[in-house]
């Protein structure tokens, strides 16, 4: 095996500074990816990838080296994730306050905010994000703001979440004890840059690990199609949900893969009439919305003998095609 990268790090355990090497290497057309950890005079081994794909082999590595340097390893060359360091720089003094918040924060006040925010998202029938953000709750649990003055100090929180949200949050708050003192100037002092820096890593280890699982789904969706699976075979082997899947099969279609042959075996337990039927009212209609060609093609009743979701399955699939014809005809004219 040809090593093509290698690179040292380390970490302080106590006082004793450990080691580790990062390596990857190609061998016949295969790539591997390792992690050498050396202790006490003992050489420790992981591969963290083997196989042919340099594409695949960057997401494990990203996130696997992520997992490392959130546990405190640091790398003797800089540069390991390839790309610019923004993530520091980014928004430093907002960051700083939502790292000490999650390291610090008040669980109990954290939980109850959790609860508040799901009995408002149900009244005013708004998903829980619009109303504020984990982050946002996890700041409020942290510093305990007493008035609405400390309130507006939190990132995040603007004139409008003040007024609307600010008195109930403060029911909350008042009367709790709190250790810390507004304005937060205090924290770029106080909170350590190895805690900092830690959990900036560890903010990259779920973002890579998103980008992972990402990838991986894709890879076995594109694998499944090549092997002439169903549908529902690829949905248990891939994990995502049936309309997940189809949203990624008009994503894969957009970017060139074929997704005949599976569109092909879904779509064969309906007449050719039907299918026809389906594409005039698209070229009538548009291809936006399916509610109203759902309703040119069948009426205005549920279709019979069939079971809704699955005819918006199909109506979705023959979009696919219809689309991918309109741009062809487009580019062609």
């Amino acid at each position: 095996m040809e090593v093509i990268f290698m690179n040292r790090l380390s970490r302080m355990s106590g006082q004793n500074e450990e080691h580790a090497q990062l390596w990857i290497g190609e061998e016949e057309g295969a790539w591997h990816l390792g992690w050498s950890r050396y202790e006490e005079g003992d050489r420790t081994d992981a591969i963290w990838y083997d196989g042919s794909s340099w594409d695949e082999l960057l997401h494990v590595y990203r996130h696997q080296l992520a997992i490392q340097m959130g546990e405190g390893y640091r790398p003797l060359l800089q540069g390991l994730f390839h790309e610019n360091d923004d993530l520091k720089s980014r928004s430093y003094g907002g960051q700083r306050l939502h790292c000490y918040s999650e390291l610090y924060g008040n669980e109990g006040l954290y939980m109850d905010l959790c609860i508040w925010r799901r009995k408002r998202a149900a009244s005013d029938r708004k998903a829980p994000y619009f109303i504020a953000t984990n982050r946002l709750l996890r700041m409020i649990s942290a510093f305990v703001p007493q008035t609405i003055d400390e309130l507006m100090q939190l990132p995040g929180v603007g004139e409008s979440k003040a007024s609307e949200y600010g008195e109930q949050w403060l029911e909350l708050t008042n009367g709790l004890e709190r250790s810390t003192s507004f304005p937060l100037d205090w924290v770029y002092s106080v909170l350590k840059e190895q805690e900092y820096e830690s959990w900036l890593y560890k903010q990259r280890e779920q973002k890579y690990k998103q980008e992972l699982d990402r990838f991986t789904t894709r890879k076995q969706v594109l694998e499944g199609m090549k092997e002439g699976y169903t549908l529902e075979e690829i949905v248990n082997r891939s994990g995502l949900s049936r309309r997940e899947l189809i949203e990624l099969l008009e994503t894969l279609d957009l970017e060139g893969y074929d997704t005949d042959c599976l569109l092909d075996a879904e779509l064969a337990v309906m007449s050719e009439e039907e299918q026809e039927a389906v594409w005039s009212a698209y070229e009538e209609l548009g291809d936006t919305f399916l509610k109203p060609v759902l309703h040119k093609v069948y009426g205005e009743e549920k279709p019979g003998g069939s079971n809704l979701e699955q005819v918006y399955e199909r109506l979705r699939m023959i979009r696919i095609r219809f689309r991918r014809h309109t741009e062809t005809e487009q580019n062609a004219g």
